[in-house]
Formats: C-alpha cells, sequence, structure tokens
C-alpha cells in the first residue's frame, strides 16, 4: 500500500470519513483549519453532511442533534473554540450520546496566539463544562496516529454513548508526514465511495417510532431523585471505562532509573531524549499516556510497586496539567520533577537532557550528604 503526505489535521478529517462519520459542524479558527476545509471538500462528496456553523455554540448543539438519530459524528476547534462548545458537551455527556470532538490546541489563556501549546489538559480531562461527567480523551504523537486514532474514538464513543476528544495541539495539526491510509479513503485510491462501516443497532436513537415505543434523549430531570439516579449510572459507566481503556506507551522503563512521561508532540522530543541518555549510559525510559483520561494509572503503579528507586520527569507544554495525574497515579511512591513551559513555548531536547542532569546531580549530592551523616 502507497504512503501520501498529508498534515495531521487533514489525516484526522480523512480518518474520520474513513470511521464511518456522516456528519460535521464546525467553525473555522486557526490552527485547525485544514481540518474543516478537508471536510468541506470531502464528507459531501463520499455520503456524509457537512455545515459550516455560524458560531462554535451553533456547531456543537448541531452535533447534539444529530448524534441523537444515531449517526457518526463529529466537530472540531481549537482551544478558545472548545471553550464555547463545553455547554454542548455536557448535554451531550449528559444525554449519554457518541460524538467525536477534536481539539488542536494553542497557547492560552484568552485569545492567546496561534501557536502550540498543551494547556487545554485539565479542560479535556476534567470534563470542562458543568456537572459531574467525563469526555473519554486520546492524544495522538504522529500524524499517522491522528489517522489510525479516529476509528479508535468512534468505537468507544458508540460503546460507551460519550463524547471522546481527539486532543492534539498546532504542531500536530499542521506537521506533514507519509501515513498509510488504509480503506477505500478518497485520498488514498482516488474513489469517492465511502468507507463500509457496520454498525450495531442503535435502539436507543431517535429514528421515527412507528413500531415501538417512542425514544426520548435528555440530560434535563427534574423529578426528585431522577438526576442521582442518572448520575450513578454515568459514575458506573466511567468505572468500566477507567477498568478496560488505558493505553500508553513505554519505552525502556524496566530497567530505568529516570521515565520521562510526555504526551502528544512533547513526547516526540522527549523520544530523542531517551536516545540521546541511553548512548550515554544513562538508564532513562519513556511513558507516553495515549488515553488521557481514563489516565493510564497501571503502568506508574506497576513501576512505582517494584521496590525500586524511581524519578518521574514530566514534560508539558504547559506549566503544570499533567503533572497532577502522574502524582495521583504513584501516591508519593516516588520523586516527581517536571519541566514545562507554555504560550508558544516548547521544551527542547537540551532543556530535557540538562533538567535530568540537574536533579541527578542533586540526587547523588543529597545521597552522599546522608552517607556523610
Amino acid at each position: 500500500m502507497k504512503k501520501i503526505l498529508m498534515t495531521g489535521n487533514e489525516a484526522i478529517a480523512e480518518g474520520a470519513i474513513q470511521a464511518g462519520c456522516t456528519f460535521y459542524a464546525g467553525y473555522p479558527i486557526t490552527p485547525q483549519n485544514e481540518l474543516i476545509a478537508y471536510m468541506a471538500a470531502h464528507l459531501q462528496d463520499r455520503g456524509g453532511i457537512f455545515i459550516q456553523a455560524e458560531s462554535e455554540i451553533a456547531a456543537i448543539n448541531m452535533v447534539y442533534g444529530a448524534a441523537a438519530c444515531g449517526v457518526r459524528v463529529m466537530t472540531s476547534s481549537s482551544s478558545p473554540g472548545i471553550s464555547l462548545k463545553q455547554e454542548g458537551i455536557s448535554y451531550i455527556a449528559g444525554s449519554q450520546l457518541p460524538a467525536v470532538i477534536v481539539n488542536i490546541m494553542r497557547g492560552g489563556p484568552g485569545l492567546g496566539n496561534i501557536c502550540p501549546a498543551q494547556s487545554d489538559y485539565f479542560q479535556a480531562t476534567r470534563g470542562g463544562g458543568h456537572g459531574d461527567y467525563y469526555c473519554i480523551v486520546l492524544a495522538p504523537a504522529s500524524v499517522q496516529e491522528s489517522f489510525d486514532l479516529m476509528r479508535t474514538a468512534f468505537e468507544l464513543a458508540d460503546k460507551y454513548r460519550n463524547p471522546v476528544m481527539i486532543l492534539g495541539d498546532g504542531m500536530l495539526g499542521q506537521m506533514m508526514e507519509p501515513i498509510l491510509a488504509k480503506g477505500e479513503g478518497h485520498m488514498a485510491y482516488g474513489n469517492h465511495k465511502p468507507y463500509a462501516i457496520s454498525h450495531k443497532p442503535k435502539p436507543w436513537a431517535l429514528t421515527g417510532c412507528k413500531g415501538r415505543k417512542p425514544n426520548i434523549v435528555r440530560s434535563l430531570y427534574m423529578a426528585e431523585g431522577d438526576l442521582e439516579k442518572s448520575n450513578l449510572k454515568l459514575q458506573k459507566k466511567y468505572k468500566a471505562i477507567q477498568a478496560k481503556e488505558e493505553r500508553w506507551e513505554e519505552i525502556l522503563v524496566n530497567d530505568a532509573e529516570v521515565v520521562l512521561v510526555a504526551y502528544g508532540s512533547m513526547a516526540r522530543i522527549a523520544k530523542a531524549a531517551v536516545k540521546s541518555l541511553r548512548s550515554k549510559g544513562k538508564k532513562i525510559g519513556l511513558i507516553r499516556p495515549i488515553t488521557l483520561w481514563p489516565f493510564p494509572n497501571k503502568i506508574f503503579w506497576r513501576l512505582a510497586v517494584n521496590g525500586k528507586r524511581l524519578t518521574f520527569l514530566v514534560i508539558e507544554m504547559s506549566y503544570g496539567q499533567m503533572i497532577e495525574d502522574v502524582r495521583l497515579a504513584l501516591e508519593g511512591k516516588a520523586q516527581v520533577e517536571f519541566l514545562g513551559r507554555s504560550g508558544g513555548g516548547i521544551p527542547t531536547e537540551e532543556e530535557i537532557i540538562n533538567k535530568v542532569r540537574e536533579f541527578a546531580d542533586n540526587n547523588l549530592t543529597n545521597s552522599r550528604t546522608r552517607e556523610l551523616k
């Protein structure tokens, strides 16, 4: 199979179409405009519906309505646009509807800039809107993975009837890489046939109620106790997701004394630092979370309880958000250090290496001090 050259944004769009997305509503914002442009150019020709809404708020509510009909639906935006969508995302979660939301993050807060950042981590992994809910959050680290994870996103959304968010950044969205676009994709095969997706029946969907009882999709529960019952059902579902859907990549962690932790584009730079430090005899590994929610606690706990003294260095294009989940996963059983920049600043391979050396030297000095005492 031949490879094709695509941006991350285009790969996400093509991956969505091949995964069976038949409805997209969005509103332009940099740095994800290639995604909406690709959908505008290709979705309708391949059996779907594309709408450029009048605003981000309109787009997410269109997605809400289409999701209630049982079709595979999607929207995308960048940081401030995702902020505007939060009420609608909460409605989708509360109504237990499947939908895929893509956030190609930019710098903030406020309008910030259009440079890459990872400072929407809290917004994505803590629900983002009002109420007790979670989105499943997937973080690709390459253009190929951006394409591949779209099928995973739609499958998880349908399986759990829950919103799924793809969390990338401006660097990932804009970079171009050759990828294998599997399936009957327009770009891969030069035809306009939609990719064949077999859907299980969705008895909850609003498809017309002739011959059956009417379905009701709602997140409003006014009778005493009803909303609590609904919330308890959601919590049961979230526990099942946490038990079954943690995903991560681990590199050279079994003998590591220092484990880097990074996701998305930042993990690519961290991998280069691991390679460089290993070449110098340093025992360095990497954990790359792929699901940011549910966070991959299992791998951290496995390393933390093996009786070996470890240091984890969390590296983010933010001033410290994922680090909270790392600390929670470790429960105080390992040292946790941090390196982060934001507002368009990206930690470099050299900065990572220097940080590792810095706290390694500090640990050695402290160890010698204890020996002298």
